[in-house]
């Protein structure tokens, strides 16, 4: 990569603080979430709107490492957080230059590093190499920005996760579901508190 990549991609780490960049709000989580639901149910391929080939590839690797799949739900990507990342992005401009930004920086520490590209590491690679950006009280300081990112990155995954059926499915939410009757506090959360119906006057 050129002298000018490498100075666009610090540039581009430094234009906003990280950790605040990739907040959602619940009502942009709701629209993301909505149009993911969309987009996954259509017969057609999905095509990022901001995302490069090179950059989707990278962000559907990197947000199946933090949610895998697993016994008891599927993965990020299965439950279309890549998806909800590119219209996050789309509607929210301003966070457009740290995502750039954080996945150049990616890329350019793996190539410094291993000699490949973040997707082109073997996965002991890129295991640890992203040990090396989880933990931000073990970093050094070189590694300042790659965990501000991460950890932005992290969050991101983990909004649009949740905000997915399949991670509504994954906590087992029970709420939003009509009842023909309702039975009652279970007997344990009666039992915790230590009250019981027959106390009511």
């Amino acid at each position: 990569m050129s002298d000018m990549n490498r100075r666009e991609a610090v540039q581009a780490m430094s234009v906003a603080a990280l950790v605040a960049a990739f907040q959602v709000t619940p009502a942009e989580a709701d629209r993301a979430a909505r149009a993911v639901e969309r987009a996954l149910s259509s017969s057609q391929e999905f095509e990022p709107q901001f995302f490069t080939a090179e950059e989707w590839e990278t962000v559907r690797m990197l947000a199946d490492i933090i949610i895998p799949a697993d016994e008891r739900s599927g993965s990020a990507t299965d439950a279309g957080v890549p998806e909800f990342m590119d219209f996050t992005l789309v509607d929210r401009p301003s966070r457009q230059a740290p995502m750039r930004g954080g996945l150049m920086w990616l890329d350019l520490a793996c190539n410094d590093r291993y000699g490949s590209r973040f997707v082109e590491c073997r996965d002991d690679q890129r295991k640890e190499f992203l040990d090396d950006i989880a933990w931000p009280d073990r970093a050094t300081e070189r590694m300042v920005q790659g965990v501000a990112f991460f950890n932005s990155f992290r969050d991101l995954t983990a909004s649009g996760f949740f905000s997915s059926r399949t991670g509504v499915q994954d906590v087992r939410y029970m709420g939003n579901v009509a009842r023909r009757e309702w039975p009652g506090c279970p007997p344990e959360v009666l039992q915790h508190l230590g009250v019981s119906y027959e106390d009511e006057p």
